[in-house]
Protein backbone atom coordinates (compact mmCIF):
# COMPACT_ATOMS: atom_id res chain seq x y z
CA UNK A 1 0.00 0.00 0.00
CA UNK A 2 2.66 2.36 0.76
CA UNK A 3 4.83 1.47 -2.51
CA UNK A 4 1.55 2.53 -4.01
CA UNK A 5 1.37 5.71 -2.67
CA UNK A 6 4.49 6.54 -3.61
CA UNK A 7 4.22 5.63 -7.33
CA UNK A 8 1.06 8.00 -7.01
CA UNK A 9 2.94 10.65 -6.18
CA UNK A 10 5.65 10.07 -7.93
CA UNK A 11 3.33 10.02 -11.32
CA UNK A 12 1.28 13.35 -9.75
CA UNK A 13 4.75 15.14 -9.25
CA UNK A 14 6.16 14.21 -12.75
CA UNK A 15 2.57 15.73 -13.79
CA UNK A 16 2.90 18.80 -12.02
CA UNK A 17 6.54 19.43 -13.44
CA UNK A 18 4.83 18.20 -17.20
CA UNK A 19 2.59 21.06 -16.66
CA UNK A 20 4.87 24.01 -15.23
CA UNK A 21 7.53 22.89 -18.03
CA UNK A 22 4.66 23.59 -20.17
CA UNK A 23 3.36 26.50 -19.23
CA UNK A 24 6.70 28.13 -19.25
CA UNK A 25 7.52 27.00 -22.59
CA UNK A 26 4.20 29.04 -24.34
CA UNK A 27 5.67 31.01 -27.20
CA UNK A 28 6.06 34.31 -26.00
CA UNK A 29 4.93 36.92 -28.31
CA UNK A 30 5.52 41.47 -27.54
CA UNK A 31 2.72 43.27 -28.29
CA UNK A 32 3.10 47.31 -28.49
CA UNK A 33 -0.27 48.74 -28.90
CA UNK A 34 -1.63 52.69 -29.12
CA UNK A 35 -3.60 53.36 -25.72
CA UNK A 36 -6.68 53.90 -26.61
CA UNK A 37 -9.91 52.57 -27.45
CA UNK A 38 -9.28 51.81 -31.12
CA UNK A 39 -6.13 49.55 -30.64
CA UNK A 40 -7.33 48.45 -27.18
CA UNK A 41 -8.06 44.44 -27.89
CA UNK A 42 -4.71 43.16 -26.54
CA UNK A 43 -5.46 44.86 -23.11
CA UNK A 44 -8.76 43.17 -23.36
CA UNK A 45 -7.27 39.59 -24.44
CA UNK A 46 -4.58 39.90 -21.81
CA UNK A 47 -7.27 40.46 -18.94
CA UNK A 48 -9.62 37.67 -20.23
CA UNK A 49 -6.82 35.02 -20.61
CA UNK A 50 -7.66 34.55 -24.35
CA UNK A 51 -3.87 34.68 -25.44
CA UNK A 52 -2.91 31.99 -22.70
CA UNK A 53 -5.68 29.76 -24.21
CA UNK A 54 -4.85 29.93 -27.32
CA UNK A 55 -1.59 28.79 -26.19
CA UNK A 56 0.61 32.06 -26.45
CA UNK A 57 2.02 34.03 -23.38
CA UNK A 58 1.52 37.65 -24.33
CA UNK A 59 2.94 41.02 -23.03
CA UNK A 60 1.73 44.20 -23.78
CA UNK A 61 3.30 47.52 -23.47
CA UNK A 62 1.64 50.80 -24.88
CA UNK A 63 3.56 53.61 -27.04
CA UNK A 64 1.55 57.12 -28.60
CA UNK A 65 1.51 56.42 -32.42
CA UNK A 66 1.92 53.69 -35.24
CA UNK A 67 5.19 55.01 -36.93
CA UNK A 68 6.85 54.93 -33.46
CA UNK A 69 5.44 51.45 -33.27
CA UNK A 70 6.31 50.14 -36.44
CA UNK A 71 10.42 51.66 -35.68
CA UNK A 72 10.03 49.37 -32.49
CA UNK A 73 9.01 46.77 -34.53
CA UNK A 74 11.52 47.06 -37.14
CA UNK A 75 14.36 47.01 -34.11
CA UNK A 76 13.32 43.69 -33.50
CA UNK A 77 11.70 45.19 -30.10
CA UNK A 78 8.06 43.77 -30.53
CA UNK A 79 6.61 41.36 -32.79
CA UNK A 80 3.18 42.70 -33.14
CA UNK A 81 2.15 46.18 -33.09
CA UNK A 82 -0.83 48.45 -34.04
CA UNK A 83 -0.86 51.39 -35.86
CA UNK A 84 -2.96 53.56 -38.27
CA UNK A 85 -4.09 52.71 -41.76
CA UNK A 86 -2.25 55.40 -43.64
CA UNK A 87 0.90 54.47 -41.06
CA UNK A 88 0.99 50.73 -42.63
CA UNK A 89 0.06 52.39 -46.18
CA UNK A 90 2.93 54.68 -45.81
CA UNK A 91 5.23 52.25 -44.87
CA UNK A 92 4.00 49.86 -47.36
CA UNK A 93 4.93 52.52 -50.11
CA UNK A 94 8.40 52.65 -48.96
CA UNK A 95 9.01 48.81 -49.26
CA UNK A 96 9.22 48.40 -45.40
CA UNK A 97 8.31 44.78 -44.88
CA UNK A 98 5.14 44.90 -42.45
CA UNK A 99 2.14 42.96 -42.96
CA UNK A 100 -1.40 43.41 -41.61
CA UNK A 101 -2.93 40.65 -39.60
CA UNK A 102 -5.87 41.73 -38.38
CA UNK A 103 -8.11 44.92 -38.24
CA UNK A 104 -8.09 47.51 -35.25
CA UNK A 105 -11.32 49.44 -34.72
CA UNK A 106 -14.01 50.37 -36.76
CA UNK A 107 -14.81 54.13 -37.37
CA UNK A 108 -18.52 54.64 -38.01
CA UNK A 109 -19.80 58.33 -37.93
CA UNK A 110 -22.92 57.45 -36.55
CA UNK A 111 -21.06 56.81 -33.42
CA UNK A 112 -18.02 58.45 -34.04
CA UNK A 113 -14.71 57.62 -31.24
CA UNK A 114 -12.99 60.88 -32.28
CA UNK A 115 -13.25 64.56 -32.69
CA UNK A 116 -11.55 67.71 -33.52
CA UNK A 117 -12.00 69.88 -30.00
CA UNK A 118 -11.15 73.55 -29.16
CA UNK A 119 -11.13 75.24 -25.89
CA UNK A 120 -14.93 75.85 -24.50
CA UNK A 121 -14.36 79.29 -24.16
CA UNK A 122 -13.07 79.33 -27.62
CA UNK A 123 -14.22 81.74 -30.14
CA UNK A 124 -13.27 79.19 -32.76
CA UNK A 125 -17.05 77.58 -34.19
CA UNK A 126 -15.52 77.04 -38.06
CA UNK A 127 -13.59 75.30 -39.76
CA UNK A 128 -12.56 78.67 -41.22
CA UNK A 129 -11.44 79.84 -38.09
CA UNK A 130 -8.49 77.78 -37.70
CA UNK A 131 -6.61 79.46 -40.38
CA UNK A 132 -3.59 80.96 -38.61
CA UNK A 133 -4.25 78.56 -35.32
CA UNK A 134 -2.39 75.93 -33.99
CA UNK A 135 -3.80 72.12 -33.86
CA UNK A 136 -2.24 69.34 -32.29
CA UNK A 137 -2.58 65.63 -33.31
CA UNK A 138 -0.72 62.47 -32.18
CA UNK A 139 1.27 61.74 -34.54
CA UNK A 140 1.72 63.59 -38.03
CA UNK A 141 1.25 61.69 -41.37
CA UNK A 142 -1.69 59.62 -39.69
CA UNK A 143 -5.40 59.50 -40.08
CA UNK A 144 -6.22 62.33 -38.06
CA UNK A 145 -3.74 64.66 -40.49
CA UNK A 146 -6.12 62.83 -43.63
CA UNK A 147 -9.15 63.78 -41.71
CA UNK A 148 -8.11 66.77 -41.13
CA UNK A 149 -6.50 67.78 -44.35
CA UNK A 150 -9.99 66.70 -45.92
CA UNK A 151 -12.14 68.54 -43.57
CA UNK A 152 -10.35 71.35 -44.02
CA UNK A 153 -10.91 71.07 -47.97
CA UNK A 154 -14.55 70.71 -47.77
CA UNK A 155 -14.94 73.91 -45.82
CA UNK A 156 -12.44 75.87 -48.64
CA UNK A 157 -9.66 76.23 -46.50
CA UNK A 158 -6.28 75.62 -47.61
CA UNK A 159 -3.81 72.73 -44.95
CA UNK A 160 -1.12 75.29 -45.20
CA UNK A 161 -2.83 78.19 -43.90
CA UNK A 162 -2.61 75.98 -40.25
CA UNK A 163 0.32 75.45 -38.09
CA UNK A 164 0.10 71.54 -37.23
CA UNK A 165 2.17 69.87 -34.56
CA UNK A 166 2.89 66.43 -32.66
CA UNK A 167 1.41 66.07 -28.95
CA UNK A 168 0.20 63.07 -26.72
CA UNK A 169 -3.38 63.03 -26.68
CA UNK A 170 -3.11 62.87 -22.60
CA UNK A 171 -1.06 66.35 -22.54
CA UNK A 172 -4.20 68.09 -25.10
CA UNK A 173 -6.62 68.84 -22.90
CA UNK A 174 -4.15 70.76 -20.55
CA UNK A 175 -2.34 72.44 -23.62
CA UNK A 176 -5.97 73.59 -25.03
CA UNK A 177 -6.83 74.89 -21.46
CA UNK A 178 -3.32 76.69 -20.92
CA UNK A 179 -3.34 78.27 -24.65
CA UNK A 180 -0.78 77.00 -25.92
CA UNK A 181 -2.82 75.21 -28.82
CA UNK A 182 -5.91 76.22 -30.24
CA UNK A 183 -7.29 72.97 -31.32
CA UNK A 184 -6.58 69.42 -31.08
CA UNK A 185 -7.73 65.98 -32.08
CA UNK A 186 -9.03 63.75 -29.32
CA UNK A 187 -9.75 60.19 -29.63
CA UNK A 188 -11.88 57.95 -26.52
CA UNK A 189 -11.23 58.08 -23.66
CA UNK A 190 -9.78 61.08 -23.79
CA UNK A 191 -12.14 62.48 -25.89
CA UNK A 192 -15.52 61.72 -23.22
CA UNK A 193 -12.49 62.96 -20.04
CA UNK A 194 -11.86 66.32 -21.73
CA UNK A 195 -12.62 68.47 -18.99
CA UNK A 196 -11.66 71.95 -21.10
CA UNK A 197 -13.19 70.93 -24.07
CA UNK A 198 -15.95 71.10 -26.85
CA UNK A 199 -16.07 69.58 -30.06
CA UNK A 200 -15.80 71.46 -33.31
CA UNK A 201 -16.45 68.97 -35.81
CA UNK A 202 -16.32 65.16 -36.32
CA UNK A 203 -14.05 65.40 -39.00
CA UNK A 204 -12.75 61.80 -39.34
CA UNK A 205 -17.03 61.37 -41.13
CA UNK A 206 -14.74 63.21 -44.15
CA UNK A 207 -13.15 60.43 -45.27
CA UNK A 208 -16.04 57.68 -45.39
CA UNK A 209 -19.40 56.86 -42.81
CA UNK A 210 -17.42 53.28 -42.04
CA UNK A 211 -13.78 52.46 -42.69
CA UNK A 212 -11.07 50.76 -40.49
CA UNK A 213 -9.31 53.08 -38.31
CA UNK A 214 -6.14 50.68 -38.30
CA UNK A 215 -4.73 47.35 -38.11
CA UNK A 216 -2.55 44.62 -36.24
CA UNK A 217 0.70 43.81 -38.06
CA UNK A 218 4.13 42.12 -38.18
CA UNK A 219 7.00 42.18 -39.52
CA UNK A 220 6.71 40.05 -43.14
CA UNK A 221 9.53 38.00 -41.76
CA UNK A 222 8.41 37.32 -38.72
CA UNK A 223 4.80 36.07 -40.67
CA UNK A 224 6.56 33.90 -42.94
CA UNK A 225 8.85 31.79 -39.95
CA UNK A 226 5.42 31.87 -37.68
CA UNK A 227 2.70 30.99 -39.45
CA UNK A 228 0.97 29.12 -36.38
CA UNK A 229 1.34 32.23 -34.13
CA UNK A 230 0.26 34.63 -36.89
CA UNK A 231 -2.90 32.59 -37.37
CA UNK A 232 -3.06 32.23 -33.63
CA UNK A 233 -2.86 35.78 -33.30
CA UNK A 234 -5.54 36.98 -35.33
CA UNK A 235 -7.76 34.14 -34.23
CA UNK A 236 -7.33 35.93 -30.93
CA UNK A 237 -7.80 39.58 -32.01
CA UNK A 238 -11.63 37.85 -33.65
CA UNK A 239 -12.24 36.17 -29.96
CA UNK A 240 -11.79 39.48 -28.85
CA UNK A 241 -13.89 41.45 -30.85
CA UNK A 242 -16.50 39.71 -30.42
CA UNK A 243 -16.48 40.22 -26.83
CA UNK A 244 -15.78 43.83 -26.63
CA UNK A 245 -18.53 44.31 -28.67
CA UNK A 246 -21.18 42.42 -26.47
CA UNK A 247 -19.00 43.37 -23.06
CA UNK A 248 -18.90 47.29 -23.36
CA UNK A 249 -19.05 47.84 -19.23
CA UNK A 250 -15.99 45.26 -18.37
CA UNK A 251 -14.29 46.88 -21.20
CA UNK A 252 -14.81 49.92 -19.94
CA UNK A 253 -13.00 48.90 -16.50
CA UNK A 254 -9.62 47.74 -18.19
CA UNK A 255 -9.40 50.57 -20.98
CA UNK A 256 -9.76 52.71 -17.45
CA UNK A 257 -6.94 50.60 -15.98
CA UNK A 258 -4.04 50.58 -18.95
CA UNK A 259 -5.18 53.86 -20.54
CA UNK A 260 -5.36 56.05 -16.57
CA UNK A 261 -8.30 57.96 -18.35
CA UNK A 262 -11.95 57.34 -17.03
CA UNK A 263 -14.41 55.69 -20.11
CA UNK A 264 -17.67 57.39 -18.85
CA UNK A 265 -21.33 56.10 -19.47
CA UNK A 266 -21.42 58.69 -22.44
CA UNK A 267 -18.14 57.88 -23.88
CA UNK A 268 -18.68 56.85 -27.25
CA UNK A 269 -16.99 52.87 -27.84
CA UNK A 270 -15.37 51.60 -30.73
CA UNK A 271 -16.72 48.89 -32.69
CA UNK A 272 -14.88 46.19 -33.64
CA UNK A 273 -14.67 43.82 -36.67
CA UNK A 274 -13.84 40.00 -36.52
CA UNK A 275 -11.78 39.81 -39.51
CA UNK A 276 -9.95 41.90 -42.18
CA UNK A 277 -11.65 43.06 -45.22
CA UNK A 278 -9.95 44.98 -47.91
CA UNK A 279 -13.01 46.85 -47.90
CA UNK A 280 -12.92 48.43 -44.82
CA UNK A 281 -9.18 49.78 -45.38
CA UNK A 282 -9.45 51.14 -49.39
CA UNK A 283 -11.31 54.14 -48.85
CA UNK A 284 -8.70 55.74 -46.51
CA UNK A 285 -5.91 54.68 -48.77
CA UNK A 286 -7.57 56.34 -52.08
CA UNK A 287 -8.32 59.32 -49.94
CA UNK A 288 -4.47 59.26 -48.70
CA UNK A 289 -3.35 59.10 -52.48
CA UNK A 290 -5.74 61.92 -53.50
CA UNK A 291 -4.35 64.55 -51.19
CA UNK A 292 -0.63 62.91 -51.76
CA UNK A 293 0.06 61.68 -48.53
CA UNK A 294 0.78 58.50 -49.98
CA UNK A 295 1.99 58.50 -54.00
CA UNK A 296 -0.98 56.60 -55.58
CA UNK A 297 -3.52 54.21 -54.35
CA UNK A 298 -2.95 50.48 -54.44
CA UNK A 299 -5.57 47.34 -53.17
CA UNK A 300 -5.57 47.33 -49.35
CA UNK A 301 -5.48 43.21 -49.94
CA UNK A 302 -1.69 43.90 -50.86
CA UNK A 303 -0.89 44.70 -47.13
CA UNK A 304 -2.22 41.52 -45.81
CA UNK A 305 -0.58 38.42 -44.23
CA UNK A 306 -0.17 35.51 -46.41
CA UNK A 307 -3.45 33.30 -45.07
CA UNK A 308 -5.53 36.02 -43.25
CA UNK A 309 -9.26 36.20 -44.76
CA UNK A 310 -9.78 39.00 -46.97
Amino acid sequence: MIKLLRLAFFVASLCAIGMAVSAQTLPHIRILAVPIDVSAEPYYAVDNGFFKKAGLDAEVSSLGNGPAIIAALLSGDVDFGSGGTLAIASAHEHGIPIVVVAPAGLYSSTEPTDALVVAKTSTITKAKDLVGKTIAMAGLKTIAEVSLRVWLAKAGVDYSSVHVIEMPMAEMDAAIAAGRIDAGDLAEPFLSGSAHTRVLGSFSDAIAPQWIEGAFFCTAEYAKAHPDIVKKFSDVMAQTAVWANAHRGESAKILTAYTKVSVLPETHRTLYRERLRAADLQPLIDISAKYGLIDKSFPAGDLFAPGVER
